[in-house]
């Protein structure tokens, strides 16, 4: 496990709650459910003056989310970088894990086998893998994507929706979330034709 020792303090729910979402701090590290004796960087899920009831909800930068009560003894806290703190020991990233939706056009099984010899010998055959892979052919159509909101009223117009995305690939849309509060609506794409008369 490649850990580092960081000087930082510990600090108490007044302090946690003038925190953004910009600022770095500690929290006790896991993965998968797993936890172990250090802490990970992390950074709040929301500004701390949004918590109510004195719990505390960080995301590590390796994707986990942690609930903390700072005034508990027994849990590890939030801690923030300081010269006059106290040593801990902090989780460090072993690399980067890509999720790749790759879009190869007319390809066959020679040109993502290329593809697939050039990232290995880019980075290393002990390095790239497929750990899972799927392959489907992308019909040669566009679609147009907009969002509306989730829940509109009946009886109203087309006014609120908003273009988001505009001739893509229907296999795509998969790879997009909506707006918090919006869902998408796919329909085919039309091209603009601008009818306006011309001198």
């Amino acid at each position: 496990m490649n850990t580092e020792k960081v000087t930082a303090r510990r600090l108490t729910a007044e302090e946690i709650a003038g925190l953004g979402l910009q600022d770095s701090i500690f929290v006790s590290a896991g993965v998968d459910g797993l936890p172990l004796d250090c802490y990970a960087p992390a950074f709040l899920t929301a500004p701390g003056k949004d918590f109510e009831g004195g719990s505390f909800v960080a995301r590590t930068v390796f994707g986990e989310e942690v609930h903390v009560l700072p005034e508990n003894a027994e849990e590890g806290g939030i801690w923030i970088a300081d010269k006059a703190g106290e040593a801990i020991e902090v989780l460090q990233s072993a690399g980067v894990l890509l999720n790749l939706a790759l879009f190869v056009p007319n390809g066959n099984k020679e040109s993502l086998g290329a593809l697939y010899s050039a990232a290995r010998d880019a980075f290393g055959a002990g390095v790239v893998q497929r750990w899972s892979e799927e392959v489907a052919a992308v019909p040669d159509v566009k679609v147009d994507l907009y969002e509306e909101p989730a829940r509109a009223r009946k009886g109203t117009s087309s006014q609120n929706r908003d273009r988001r995305a505009m001739d893509i690939y229907p296999t795509r849309v998969r790879f997009l979330e909506p707006s918090e509060g919006w869902k998408f609506v796919v329909e085919p794409h039309k091209e603009i034709v601008d009818d306006t008369p011309t001198i």
